[in-house]
C-alpha cells in the first residue's frame, strides 16, 4: 500500500480551543531542528510560547545558531558505548526534570528523545513522543511507556508497536511522511550554491555517512557507502558534498575532493538543488523523496516499514553496489504535492488535553 494512501487510526480530540499554551520541545540531534523548525513558527503565529531545549550532539545547535531559534542546552552525546549513553541520559534526564518542573509547560514534544518523556513525566506535563523506525527497540520501550501520545507514519502498522506498550488511543498514526509536513512551508535557497562553491551545471551528489564513528567498518553499512563514495569521488563530472556526522568522519575526508562544509547548511536547500543523495540515515533520505530528488539507502540494518513502502512507491532505491547509482542530471520537475503542516500540528496539540 502507497505511504500516501494510509488512514489515520485515531481522531485527535483537538488542540485547546481559543488557550494559549506553553509549549516545550527537546532537540537531540540534527534532523529535529529541520523537523521542528516550521512548526515552531506555525505554533507561534497560533498564540503559543514555545521553548527550545537541545542537546549537544552533531550539528545539532549548529543549525540552532544558523536559524536563530532561541534554546538551552542541556547535556552531550555519550558516545558508542552503552556505558556512556547511560551516564548521559541519567545527567541529562535529571537536569531536565528539574528544568520542567519549573517550567509550567502545557505540553512536551520531541522526536525520538529519551530524556523528555521521563521528565515530562515527573513533572505531570503531557509529552507527544515522535518516531518513524519502529525496531530501535530500547527506544521506544522507555518512550513508549512513558509518552501522553506517540504518533508515528501510517506505514508502521499498530501491531508493530504492541510490544512496546503502545496502542490505541495513545497511538496516533498519521498519513504519509513527516518530511511532507515540515516541509511545505521550505523555499529552496539558492545560496546555499554559493556557499559552497558548487559549479552550476555540473552533477551534485549529496552524501550523509552511517552514524559509525568511521567512515570505512567491515560489515556494516559504511562498506557500500565508503565504496560509493570512492566512485563518486573519482567521476570528474560530479561534484560529490559530504555532510559528516563526526569530527572523525570529517578527519577521514581531510585530502580527498570531497566538498565537506565547515558550518551547518540549510540541508533541504541542498538536496532540492542535487541530483542524487546517498544517506545512510533515514531523514535526509525521506526529505529527498518528499521533495522528488533520487535517494539512494545502504542501510545495512532492518528496514523499517516507512523505507520499504518508499521503496516500493520507486520513491527510495536501496543502494547494494556502488554502480547503482545513477550518475545523471535531474530532471527539474514540479516539486511533488506536500501536505498541511497545520494537520500535523493539531494531532500534536490534542496531546495536551489528555492527562499525564
Amino acid at each position: 500500500m502507497s505511504v500516501s494512501s494510509l488512514p489515520i487510526t485515531a481522531e485527535p480530540a483537538g488542540p485547546p480551543a481559543g488557550r494559549p499554551m506553553s509549549i516545550w520541545i527537546d532537540l537531540t540531534n540534527s534532523p529535529h531542528v529541520v523537523i521542528f523548525r516550521p512548526l515552531i513558527e506555525r505554533m507561534r503565529a497560533r498564540g503559543h510560547s514555545v521553548t527550545v531545549t537541545a542537546r549537544d550532539f552533531a550539528q545539532t545547535l549548529g543549525l540552532l545558531d544558523r536559524y536563530g531559534i532561541d534554546h538551552r542546552v542541556f547535556g552531550a552525546h555519550g558516545g558508542a558505548g552503552r556505558l556512556g549513553k547511560a551516564r548521559a541520559m541519567g545527567s541529562r534526564s535529571a537536569q531536565l526534570v528539574r528544568f520542567a518542573r519549573r517550567g509550567g509547560f502545557d505540553l512536551a514534544v520531541a522526536h525520538g528523545s529519551t530524556d523528555q518523556p521521563l521528565a515530562a513525566r515527573a513533572a505531570r506535563i503531557p509529552q507527544v513522543t515522535m518516531f518513524d523506525y519502529e525496531f530501535a527497540a530500547a527506544m521506544h520501550h522507555w518512550n513508549g511507556r512513558l509518552a501522553t501520545r506517540v504518533l508515528v507514519p501510517g506505514a508502521i502498522p499498530e501491531q508493530a508497536l504492541w510490544r512496546y506498550g503502545i496502542r490505541s488511543p495513545k497511538l496516533v498514526r498519521y498519513p504519509g511522511l513527516k518530511e511532507e509536513y515540515y516541509l511545505a512551508d521550505h523555499r529552496t535557497d539558492d545560496a546555499v550554491l554559493a556557499e559552497l562553491g558548487l559549479e552550476p551545471g555540473r552533477v551534485t551528489a549529496v552524501l550523509r555517512p552511517p552514524p559509525e564513528v568511521t567512515l570505512y567498518h567491515r560489515g556494516l553499512s559504511s562498506d557500500v557507502f565508503a565504496a560509493t563514495l570512492d566512485r563518486l569521488l573519482e567521476e570528474p563530472g560530479v561534484q560529490t558534498v559530504v555532510l559528516p556526522r563526526t569530527a572523525a568522519q570529517r578527519e577521514q575526508l581531510a585530502g580527498r575532493p570531497a566538498i565537506v562544509p565547515d558550518a551547518p547548511v540549510d540541508g533541504p536547500s541542498l538536496i532540492a538543488l542535487a541530483d542524487l543523495v546517498v544517506s545512510a540515515g533515514g531523514t535526509m533520505n525521506r526529505e529527498a523523496a518528499a521533495l522528488g530528488v533520487p535517494a539512494y539507502s545502504p542501510f545495512a540494518g532492518r528496514l523499517g516499514a516507512v523505507d520499504r513502502a518508499l521503496i516500493e512507491d520507486g520513491r527510495l532505491r536501496r543502494l547494494e553496489r556502488p554502480e547503482d547509482v545513477a550518475i545523471t542530471p535531474r530532471t527539474r520537475e514540479a516539486r511533488p504535492p506536500l501536505r498541511d503542516p497545520e494537520a500535523l500540528i493539531d494531532l500534536i496539540l490534542a496531546a495536551a488535553e489528555v492527562p499525564a
